[in-house]
């Protein structure tokens, strides 16, 4: 085949986006109506956004796995971006489930029992033993992931700068134990590492530890630190901030956030940056010491 005409072709194939909460699966979806590539949005109810529904969808329970898999293959589509927030694990033990999910009960069981990152591998082994092929967010939407470099116009101090060096340095340390994907550090020390509650969630703790005088400084100082865990499969779980996480981390007190460059994503990077310089926040990519890339 022509090679100039393979691409194009390539480009055409039908995909699905399995979408939970947040703006990044409209993102993709918006990345995909560009490219002129067919697809289908599947919304998990209860989780995606109701903006969805600008594009063509339906709509899914988490016990409807077989509502699922019937959805995918009315599109004909081998190729299925799993995208966006869950707010929490579901429980399958008592769940009410369709004859799909009844039949893959066991193997979902399975995939639910581990931690975070062996729950991503387990849903894309799931999807993939069913013939579909799993893309990353990032590889529909090339926007959403930044070289290193700094963004937006606040500059950071040497003082700040270390903190943020220190809060990624404990979130990478994390990582490795599929805990969380970021920290913060404030003055030199580690004050809050991210657990199940989400980043959103560390930052509000920081914020409460401020208030109580349990952390303090003269202004804005510290840094949250977000990156990949080290064997994170970035294709279904690339760790991501927004405008929210910014404004998350200025309620904390914090002067600015790092991320690590091309293995975290930025939803709605204008916005994103446009927030950090409205308040005073130093944001900047900077690569990983162990050379990882997406």
């Amino acid at each position: 085949m022509d090679g100039s005409i393979a691409p194009v072709l390539a480009e055409a194939r039908p995909l699905a986006i399995l979408a939970g909460g947040g703006s990044v699966p409209l993102i993709v979806a918006a990345a995909a109506q560009r490219a002129g590539r067919p697809f289908i949005v599947v919304g998990i109810r209860g989780e995606a956004d109701r903006e969805i529904e600008a594009y063509r969808h339906r709509w899914v329970g988490w016990g409807e796995v077989g509502r699922l898999l019937l959805a995918l293959k009315a599109t004909r589509t081998e190729d299925l971006v799993l995208v966006g927030r869950i707010g929490s694990r579901p429980d399958y033990h008592g769940a009410p489930l369709d004859r799909g999910g009844v039949l893959a009960r066991p193997a979902i069981l399975r995939i639910f029992s581990g931690g975070d990152n062996s729950v991503l591998l387990g849903a894309v082994r799931l999807f993939e033993s069913r013939g579909f092929n799993i893309l990353g967010a990032h590889e529909i939407a090339r926007e959403l992931v930044v070289p290193a470099g700094w963004l937006g116009r606040v500059e950071a101090s040497p003082r700040d700068l270390r903190d943020g060096e220190a809060a990624f340095a404990a979130a990478k340390m994390i990582g490795r134990l599929d805990i969380g994907q970021a920290a913060v550090a404030v003055g030199g020390r580690v004050v809050a590492l991210e657990g199940a509650e989400g980043t959103d969630g560390m930052l509000e703790r920081v914020a409460a530890l401020r208030a109580t005088g349990r952390v303090t400084s003269h202004g804005p100082a510290g840094a949250l630190g977000k990156c990949a865990k080290p064997h994170q499969d970035l294709r279904v779980d690339m760790p991501t901030i927004g405008p929210e996480t910014i404004r998350a981390a200025a309620a904390a007190g914090l002067a600015g956030v790092v991320v690590e460059a091309g293995r975290v994503m930025i939803a709605e990077r204008e916005a994103t940056i446009r927030v950090a310089n409205s308040l005073g926040l130093f944001l900047v990519a900077r690569e990983d010491g162990d050379g990882a890339r997406a």
